[in-house]
């Protein structure tokens, strides 16, 4: 049966007992939040500086995005998988859930998409750098890749673009890494990340929330195995035909998009 949802469209949890989200509604945020505004942007920029440092950089992630059906049930689709980037212009990304497993390439000219599930690619010409191929993914085919924000030479400035408000929660750990959590605001969407400390400030985990749609759906990414330099996974980010895959069109490359193909889009409320 076909399900009518409306997508959040900013690619990109665990359920609390009502009790327990009663009562974290009950303490609100401490003004002194606010006041620890300098030093939330000061560790943001940290972040971004170190990730345009590196050349090369890996890791594994767990993504989980959220839909709104008409209903207003929050559906949440979990998918697992790993990138790959070399600057200026090299990525290697998958993603693999339960109704898609895809493997993507750019190679600086070309943008390669396998649907390994159904045996089917497409290739998009979209000559340049990374930063051209999230801009050109997002705006002009809808199909984001994991985190594309945090991949940008200037995340901090992307990141930052609107913001209204911004909060230090503090310390908070993920998968075992202390980090810094920072909250931000923007008109039509909220998101927080948290930050390892240490020498090597990479992104741990990052939600998005939008407050455009019903239900606020979100889309967050956790972020494992992070590595840098020549411990990074080596790749040669061309793709190669091993399983004699059909070439087709994108739109044509069915089972391989964000939603399942018994799901469509709907209008946001």
């Amino acid at each position: 049966m076909s399900k009518n949802v409306r997508n959040s469209a900013i690619l990109s949890m665990h359920g609390k007992s009502i009790g327990a989200l009663l009562l974290a509604a009950c303490f609100g945020i401490s003004s002194v939040a606010s006041a620890d505004e300098t030093d939330a942007k000061r560790i943001l920029k940290a972040m971004s500086d170190y990730l345009s440092a590196q050349q090369a950089y890996s890791f594994a992630y767990d993504a989980t995005l959220e839909v709104v059906t008409e209903d207003d049930q929050v559906l949440g689709l979990a998918s697992s998988g790993t990138l790959v980037v070399n600057r200026p212009d090299k990525v290697h990304a998958t993603r693999k859930g339960g109704f898609a497993d895809v493997d993507m390439w750019f190679d600086g000219t070309t943008f390669t998409i396998l649907g390994k599930n159904v045996n089917m690619y497409t290739q998009l010409a979209i000559p340049g750098s990374i930063d051209q191929l999230v801009d050109v993914l997002r705006d002009k085919y809808g199909r984001p890749l994991p985190a594309a924000d945090l991949m940008l030479a200037n995340a901090y400035d992307a990141l930052m673009e609107n913001v209204v408000d911004v909060k230090d929660l503090g310390s908070g750990v993920v998968g075992g890494m202390e980090c810094d959590s920072l909250a931000f605001r923007k008109a039509d969407v909220d998101f927080q990340i948290w930050i390892a400390h240490g020498d090597r400030p990479y992104p741990c985990r990052y939600v998005i929330t939008s407050r455009e749609i019903a239900g606020n759906p979100k889309y967050s990414v956790q972020v494992s195995d992070w590595k840098t330099g020549t411990e990074a996974a080596k790749d040669d980010f061309t793709f190669k035909n091993a399983t004699n895959a059909e070439k087709v069109e994108l739109d044509q490359l069915k089972g391989a998009g964000d939603l399942p193909d018994n799901f469509s889009k709907g209008e946001s409320k």
